[in-house]
């Protein structure tokens, strides 16, 4: 599982403006390895591989609260991009530990129901596809990987939160940098 700074959170979804404190009894450690189980032993379940799953949040190396606690994990599974964006708790953990709730929620839809019905179930979760990566970093269709990373920087100094920057523009612009990085490696 590959772990994203900052929170890349899904178009649509809407933000929670007051949070729960949450009942878990778990620690970040304990959430965040129940997650990557949860989200392995469902790709087993149902005979489908899950691939290029991201952790997106706001935790940061030496930080121990993050202001915004949501969590989003994103993953491919069946060929479709899947989000699960959690913001309900107070703390990141208890988020995580949501998450892996809903995808263990989804192994009991396959244990007692069908393929359908979990495939029905992650309709409703399925990432819309927002801009390209071309479009968020304002580059042509023959721009490069040397356009978008000097487009990328160019963004990034002028939005960054530590410039006053809002935090969800400048994942907006990670993640195009990123998906610009991995769709131009795998076509040379």
């Amino acid at each position: 599982m590959t772990s994203a700074y900052p929170l890349s959170w899904p178009p649509g979804f809407p933000r929670r403006k007051t949070r729960e404190a949450g009942k878990f009894k778990t620690t970040l450690s304990a959430a965040l390895k129940n997650v990557e189980t949860s989200i392995r032993l469902f790709g087993h379940d149902s005979g489908k591989p899950v691939s290029d799953v991201v952790l997106s949040s706001n935790v940061t190396l030496g930080a121990t609260r993050p202001v915004d606690p949501g969590v989003a994990v994103w993953f491919k599974w069946e060929g479709i991009q899947i989000c699960i964006p959690v913001d309900r708790y107070q703390t990141v953990e208890a988020n995580l530990q949501a998450i892996h709730h809903v995808m263990e929620a989804r192994r009991v839809e396959l244990r007692h129901g069908t393929l359908a019905l979990v495939r029905a179930t992650f309709a409703g979760l399925k990432a819309l596809p927002g801009p390209s990566w071309r479009q968020t970093l304002g580059l042509d269709e023959k721009a490069g990987l040397a356009e978008a990373k000097e487009r990328w920087q160019e963004l990034a100094r002028q939005h960054h939160p530590d410039r006053g920057g809002e935090a969800d523009e400048m994942a907006r612009i990670n993640f195009a940098y990123e998906t610009a990085k991995k769709e131009l490696s795998n076509n040379a």
